[in-house]
C-alpha cells in the first residue's frame, strides 16, 4: 500500500495579527477574524452622523472598513453628529448677531426674520457639511 507523501501541518487554532490588532480563528482551512459587536450604549444616530456614514460608505471605503474592523465606527459617527450640532448652535447666533437680526426684527416683521434666519441656517449647514461631515 502506497502512503500519501503530503505532510500534515498542524496550524494553530488562534493567531493574532499585530499589524491590525485582530485575532483570527481557524475554521477548516481559513482564518476568520474574531469580530464582535460592541456593547456600548447605542443611541440613535442623528442627521449628521447618518450623512457621515453614507459619505464613508460611498467615497471613503478604506476608512469605513478600518473603522468597522477596529470597532470605532459608531463612536466616530456619534462624535461627528455631536460636534456638528454644537457647531450649528454656535454659528447661527453669531451670524444673526453680526447681521443685526434680533427680537426687534422678529416683532416688527416675522416673515423677514424667518427668511433671514433660514438663510443663516442653510449657510451654517453648508459650513458644517464641508468642515465635519465631508472633510
Amino acid at each position: 500500500m502506497k502512503q500519501n507523501n503530503k505532510t500534515n501541518i498542524d496550524l494553530p487554532a488562534n493567531i493574532h495579527d499585530f499589524r491590525n490588532s485582530l485575532n483570527y480563528t481557524l475554521h477548516g482551512d481559513y482564518y476568520f477574524p474574531d469580530l464582535r459587536l460592541s456593547t456600548t450604549d447605542k443611541t440613535p444616530l442623528g442627521h449628521y452622523g447618518r450623512m457621515r456614514l453614507n459619505y464613508l460608505r460611498e467615497h471613503r471605503p478604506g476608512l469605513y472598513t478600518r473603522l468597522i474592523l477596529s470597532g470605532t465606527l459608531y463612536e466616530h459617527l456619534t462624535e461627528i453628529d455631536r460636534n456638528s450640532r454644537q457647531r450649528l448652535e454656535q454659528i447661527i447666533p453669531q451670524v444673526a448677531q453680526a447681521e443685526g437680526i434680533d427680537e426687534k426684527l422678529k416683532a416688527k416683521d416675522q416673515i423677514a426674520w424667518v427668511g433671514r434666519m433660514n438663510n443663516i441656517r442653510q449657510c451654517a449647514e453648508e459650513i458644517i457639511l464641508q468642515e465635519l461631515v465631508y472633510g
